[in-house]
């Protein structure tokens, strides 16, 4: 059972971040790093207020929301519980595309664009099942294989799931091998189709404006909550589905 009795920090707040997710944030983080184990109890709402210095209420509303979201089980007189996470059977195979470049013998390279935190607009407030204009952490990088350009990525976060998602230096970690270290999948969907990239993309992979490309769209779910969206564009003269150059 997790132990109450040596204060815990919050993730650094941003103006953007409601207490009461920063609370369902540092609940979750305790629960994917395996320190809250599941029928473990977490602590109890008085036990946060003195841990997290925040109010009752806001404490209320982050174990209720996340005991409706069947991610803990509140016992009326006893306590709160972390739930048993259900994954799914239909899981898609996922990897990390350096590792499936240093399988092929070449060598990976991440350029880091950008990494920074946006307000949710309506289409992506409901594909995360968040409020409108709530923070969501976007990176946008370009992978390349021996040097060559074969991936670009835009990854959004929510918050709540990878709470230190922004002090990653991802020049030396895949986004993919951090979330899945910090919230490992439970169910993935995604859609692949042939397009053309804008030309900020183009201009990133380094192809001319009218070159096809392929783009996955891929959406993943960790602790019964919608932990990220990707956007991944591959030139289509340089990448296959399945990870093979041509």
């Amino acid at each position: 059972m997790p132990s109450s009795e040596t204060p815990a920090l919050l993730p650094t707040p941003s103006p953007a971040t409601p207490r009461y997710q920063q609370i369902k944030a540092f609940i979750l983080s305790r629960v994917a790093s395996g320190e809250w184990g599941v029928e473990d109890r977490v602590p109890s709402e008085h036990e946060l207020v003195k841990l997290t210095g925040v109010s009752r209420v806001t404490v209320n509303r982050a174990l209720r929301e996340l005991a409706d979201a069947g991610l803990l089980v509140r016992v009326q007189g006893v306590g709160t519980f972390v739930a048993g996470a259900k994954p799914q059977s239909n899981l898609l195979e996922l990897r990390d595309i350096a590792e499936e470049i240093a399988e092929r013998g070449g060598t990976h390279a991440a350029e880091v664009l950008s990494l920074g935190r946006l307000r949710a607009d309506a289409a992506m407030a409901a594909a995360f099942g968040l409020p409108e204009r709530a923070e969501i952490f976007q990176a946008r990088l370009v992978h390349r294989e021996d040097g060559v350009a074969v991936q670009f990525e835009e990854r959004l976060v929510n918050p709540v799931i990878a709470p230190r998602f922004l002090e990653q230096d991802f020049s030396r970690i895949t986004p993919y091998r951090y979330l899945t270290s910090c919230a490992p999948p439970e169910r993935v969907e995604h859609v692949v189709e042939a397009t053309r990239a804008v030309p900020e993309i183009a201009a990133a992979l380094g192809i001319p404006p009218d070159e096809p490309c392929l783009l996955v769209h891929r959406r993943t779910w960790s602790w019964r909550v919608v932990a990220t969206r990707a956007f991944l564009t591959h030139p289509g003269t340089r990448y296959r589905l399945g990870g093979a150059l041509d």
